[in-house]
């Protein structure tokens, strides 16, 4: 694995087969009694959030403590940021503190990478999203939830049919998601209204379909993306009801899934808008079963960066 994970264009498919095997084995020492390892003792891992984020945050916080890191929570609200600080001086503060790992969130596009190519600091990053562009860790997390409900698909997702439907326009979590499961084998599906499907999507590998109801009946796994309000200058449908109506997961629909399928949400979710609470609440539903995984693939990125050769036989994979 590379020093720092930017993409899933950084990780091979067996360097993604990797990770989510050694999250499997981290599983059984968290269902033990004694839920830490020491294996990052004496690193330390920020959190460097220039978006607001509850999910990721802790989750990145709880998989570092969980491996006996130091945590930094850095955030911009209230800090020099707010005052007009630049990433440069941000990083090169970080550095100064003997940062070993940054987690960084950002609004623009490509700032992991800016980060990371910069040279202002020496410690790994991983992209907890930033922008439109990626969130390589909620592809991961999903991934390993996927394999999870579907053992059969463990090595390979060769005949496995994913629906993602929503506003793939704005999603880093749908871009992640294409990258990885493709890559792993998955037939994806993209699911939105016509101005919520990015340019240049035939180039992403997948099928593009307006009609949620034509596919809903043959997909194994089904991940519903928030409505992005708060990154729209512009109308992208007539109203929310209407958005509902033609592309929400309601009762009606969550009937319609197979039987083993599965619904998906990376949260947080817009009850009544891309789902109801019936839906979200229904047996077919994992998103809370994400966010538990989501500690233990953040355990794995940060064992597999920070830990390296010398960590052989602490977990076996």
């Amino acid at each position: 694995m590379k020093k720092h994970l930017l993409s899933i264009n950084d990780l091979t498919a067996a360097d993604a087969l990797e990770i989510l095997n050694t999250a499997r084995e981290l599983a059984k020492i968290s269902d033990g009694p004694v839920k830490k390892l020491p294996t990052l003792r004496g690193r330390t891992v920020v959190n460097l959030f220039f978006e607001d984020s509850t999910r990721t945050r802790i989750s990145f916080e709880s998989a570092a403590k969980r491996l006996s890191a130091d945590v930094i929570n850095f955030s911009a609200k209230g800090s020099s940021v707010s005052k007009g600080e630049s990433l440069k001086d941000t990083a090169q503060t970080l550095q100064a503190m003997g940062a070993d790992a940054v987690v960084i969130r950002h609004g623009a596009s490509g700032a992991a990478q800016r980060l990371a190519d910069s040279g202002w600091i020496s410690a790994s990053v991983i992209n907890a999203g930033d922008g439109t562009h990626e969130h390589p860790t909620q592809a991961l997390l999903d991934a390993y939830t996927i394999r999870s409900r579907f053992p059969e698909f463990r090595e390979s997702f060769d005949g496995l049919k994913v629906g993602i439907v929503g506003d793939i326009l704005h999603s880093r979590v749908a871009r992640s998601n294409v990258l990885l499961l493709t890559k792993l084998g998955a037939h994806v599906t993209l699911i939105a209204p016509p101005t919520l499907i990015p340019v240049g999507v035939t180039d992403w590998k997948v099928d593009v379909s307006y009609n949620l109801d034509s596919i809903i009946n043959s997909v194994d796994v089904l991940m519903v993306l928030r409505v992005q309000s708060e990154r729209m200058a512009d109308s992208f449908f007539p109203s929310e009801r209407e958005y509902s109506r033609g592309y929400g997961l309601d009762l009606a629909r969550l009937n319609s899934l197979k039987e083993n399928a599965i619904v998906m949400h990376p949260g947080p979710m817009n009850r009544g808008l891309e789902i109801s609470a019936e839906s979200a609440d229904s047996h077919k539903s994992v998103v809370l079963a994400q966010v538990s995984n989501g500690v233990l693939v953040r355990m794995a990125v940060l064992y597999q960066l920070l830990g390296g050769a010398a960590l052989a036989g602490e977990v076996s994979v």
